[in-house]
């Protein structure tokens, strides 16, 4: 049987509680399960992990495919959806599903090769030409970003008063803003809206390919804060944050405006996130990009 990462253990049952707990004791019988479902030979390396999902490498006779389990099993069956609706264009390839056991079997990349081995304007570039690749038709069933937007202003809000204030004021007011004002705007197509550099695999039928889509309907341009944040640390200047956007929208064929509009607030509402995880690094990230951004 497989052994499950001591870090993505720990990380599992401290953000899950109890149930992160059982669901991480549970996953060595369950790719057991999958395997003879599958008719799969695990391979020797250790499983993979990122925030969410246990990836298990595997193969069916000679092929190569990765067995992604998630901790949020009722996205799974929005993700088939929209992996079915793009069809490996910029995405991986899904092969089969078991969404009640929270379960993918993918084509498998190449998980040594992220957009992180790239020079940031450069991956920034590969991204936002991503971003638009993925904007397809939508299909039916999929949350909606208008139905996320408007549960933010209030959600922020009391985030903010619950942590004691630690945002300036005027951040928080401008991302309630940008939210109403963005919810239902632009092109309403199918985004990825988890998108960051460590998301993006180097492949052999594609340079790149985005993997772990959590699926929305809604503008593109909502994917684009992750690309800010998740390599704040080599944007020393507010020059540096403004050229990595306008690299990002450019790439994408973006609307500026509500990609400024979406950065912002989801710069605000992950930074809360991050203090309630009791995360160090991600809020001061935001805080780099919000400052280049925004006034106080």
């Amino acid at each position: 049987m497989i052994r499950v990462p001591e870090q993505f253990a720990e990380w599992r049952t401290r953000v899950g509680g109890e149930p992160g707990r059982r669901w991480v004791r549970s996953l060595p019988t369950l790719v057991e399960r999958l395997r003879e479902r599958w008719d799969l030979v695990v391979d020797d390396t250790e499983p993979l992990h990122g925030g969410q999902s246990l990836v298990v490498l595997v193969r069916r006779r000679e092929q190569p495919l990765a067995l992604r389990l998630t901790w949020l099993k009722d996205s799974v069956a929005e993700e088939v959806r929209a992996l079915r609706a793009w069809r490996g264009r910029g995405v991986v390839t899904l092969v089969d599903a078991a969404p009640d056991a929270g379960a993918l079997l993918l084509e498998r990349l190449d998980h040594t090769r992220s957009l992180h081995t790239l020079p940031l304007p450069e991956a920034a570039e590969v991204a936002g030409s991503l971003i638009r690749t993925l904007a397809v038709a939508p299909p039916a069933g999929l949350r909606t970003l208008s139905d996320v937007a408007a549960g933010i202003p209030e959600s922020v809000t009391r985030r903010q008063r619950a942590l004691g204030f630690p945002i300036p004021p005027g951040w928080v007011e401008a991302a309630c803003g940008h939210a109403l004002e963005w919810g239902e705007a632009g092109e309403q197509v199918l985004l990825h809206a988890d998108l960051h550099y460590g998301n993006v695999l180097a492949a052999a039928r594609q340079p790149w390919l985005a993997v772990d889509p959590r699926a929305l309907v809604g503008a593109p341009e909502y994917s684009v804060p992750e690309l800010m944040w998740t390599r704040a640390d080599e944007l020393h200047t507010d020059a540096d944050v403004r050229r990595i956007l306008d690299i990002v929208v450019a790439a994408g064929d973006l609307d500026a405006e509500a990609a400024h509009g979406w950065t912002v607030t989801r710069c605000v509402d992950y930074w809360l996130w991050g203090l309630e995880h009791g995360l160090t690094i991600d809020p001061a990230r935001c805080e780099r990009i919000l400052s280049a951004l925004v006034r106080r």
